[in-house]
């Protein structure tokens, strides 16, 4: 029970196959209690059903480009839980017209997307989750990518998100550093999800990755789940500013 005790609060959960569920559930069966958020209606319809099944002790609405309501989600859950111990973020978007051919072809409104959905979320989140985390050892958790920092096909705008994010969690890790709060990313292998669908070639990226990889396998989301356990609970509590690579060696091997 690494995280027995601890308030975990989860944006990003689309449906059973998502990073962020997987997540969640690993959290749940460690002790977490947890709280966690969905971004349309539509998607409440799957999301509810999942969060009551590990007793959540908050569900709430959450439109991440809104600072209202991010506002809402910290006011509403200072109403059930007199502070946060764990922030997990797995939101990212990028229309798919900019995930197409090459990033010469990036709208002007496509990139802002992109950076204010995949990026600037987790800023605007942690913002409002400070005063909650504050003198806890409380910590916070981002997804990425390796295409953050090698050039993958038609991942275009994305990967300099996902560039844009890495940074963000070294900046962040600095920031908060003094009020003992850590701040990591999981740069996660290729996953059949939600959110990878969108990206043209995605079938090619996993067969190259079971064919390169010294695992010789693409991974899981529980593979992931069981890392962010590491990362969010004290066995990490040295550990901050660190993209932590979940991809089955892929990323330490050449042509």
């Amino acid at each position: 029970m690494l995280l027995q005790g601890k308030k975990a609060l989860i944006f990003g959960i689309a449906n059973e196959k998502s990073i962020a569920w997987a997540i969640a559930r690993a959290f749940h069966e460690q002790g977490a209690e947890l709280a966690v958020t969905y971004a349309t209606e539509t998607l409440e319809k799957r999301v509810r059903p999942l969060a009551e099944s590990v007793q959540a002790a908050a569900v709430l609405p959450c439109n991440v480009t809104s600072d209202d309501d991010i506002r809402h989600v910290f006011t509403e859950l200072a109403k059930v839980w007199d502070g946060v111990d764990i922030i997990i973020h797995s939101v990212a978007f990028a229309n798919k017209e900019e995930l197409k051919g090459t990033i010469v072809g990036t709208s002007r409104e496509g990139f802002a997307t992109a950076m204010d959905i995949s990026v600037y979320s987790f800023l605007g989140i942690m913002n409002q989750a400070l005063p909650m985390m504050q003198g806890r050892a409380a910590s916070a958790l981002t997804l990425s990518y390796y295409g953050a920092v090698k050039v993958f096909p038609n991942y275009n705008v994305m990967g300099v998100a996902k560039a844009a994010l890495e940074a963000s969690v070294r900046y962040l890790a600095e920031a908060v550093g003094p009020d003992g709060i850590r701040i990591n990313a999981i740069s996660a292998g290729p996953i059949r999800t939600l959110a990878a669908s969108g990206v043209n070639g995605f079938s090619q990226i996993l067969h190259n990755v079971e064919e390169r990889a010294p695992l010789r396998r693409t991974i899981t989301q529980e593979d992931v789940a069981r890392s962010a356990v590491y990362l969010c609970s004290d066995l990490a509590s040295g550990v901050t500013g660190e993209i932590h690579y979940v991809d089955g060696g892929f990323n330490v091997t050449g042509l």
